[in-house]
């Protein structure tokens, strides 16, 4: 039987365009059809053929991939449901920690999309890192922990991702004196608005902003 390739995905003809992709799969039907995606909603069928390029974390914030944010759509809206945040949220931190690019890789050790320090990747269960679905479910959830911690104040939580709880604890419980911290939180919360108003207010938005001193 003669095989066939179906059009490749948006993610693969960025791959011909920027140095940072998702990871890239492929299966071949009973018709002899080749579907190849970046995200495989049956696992099982699927097999790794491109590994995504690791960058470092500088270079992948400024190489902003629309496209790759666009294919990630679905993991954001199902990690957000799961645990309560807005899409706009997370899409806000990812736009941040890493440009939309999975293979994002800071000089600390902070890994892929949500930049995942290797011990918080570990406590929420992740097995791989690079992995856009584990990762932001990761991300999600730490995210999510934090918000409660500090009683839904999305400066705070915020801080305290980038900086960690117990340097926003030792700061009074205000945002640490630190300039990257300092220069997160913001930027964070202005893509944020950027993100719900380009969605429009469809009353999902959970995690709101109170009031902190910084």
């Amino acid at each position: 039987m003669k095989r066939r390739c179906l059009p490749l995905l948006a993610v693969l003809a960025c791959s011909l365009a920027t140095t940072a992709q998702a990871d890239i799969y492929e299966y071949t039907d009973s018709n002899g059809v080749i579907h190849l995606t970046n995200l495989p909603q049956h696992k099982q069928q699927y097999h790794l053929v491109m590994r995504t390029p690791r960058m470092p974390t500088q270079l992948a914030r400024a190489d902003f991939n629309p496209a790759a944010r666009k294919s990630l759509q679905p993991l954001v809206k199902a990690a957000a449901a799961q645990y309560g945040l807005s899409p706009a949220l997370l899409n806000a931190v990812i736009r941040v920690e890493s440009g939309f690019n999975p293979g994002a890789v800071s000089s600390k050790g902070a890994m892929g999309l949500m930049q995942l320090m290797p011990a918080t990747a570990s406590r929420f269960g992740v097995q791989d890192a690079f992995s856009p679905e584990q990762n932001i479910r990761a991300g999600a959830a730490y995210l999510a922990e934090l918000l409660h911690r500090f009683s839904g104040d999305l400066r705070l939580a915020l801080a305290a991702y980038n900086a960690g709880s117990q340097a926003v604890v030792q700061a009074g419980y205000h945002i640490p004196p630190f300039q990257e911290t300092q220069n997160y939180v913001p930027k964070v919360l202005a893509y944020y608005q950027h993100f719900q108003s380009e969605a429009g207010s469809d009353g999902q938005s959970k995690a709101l902003v109170q009031t902190s001193n910084p």
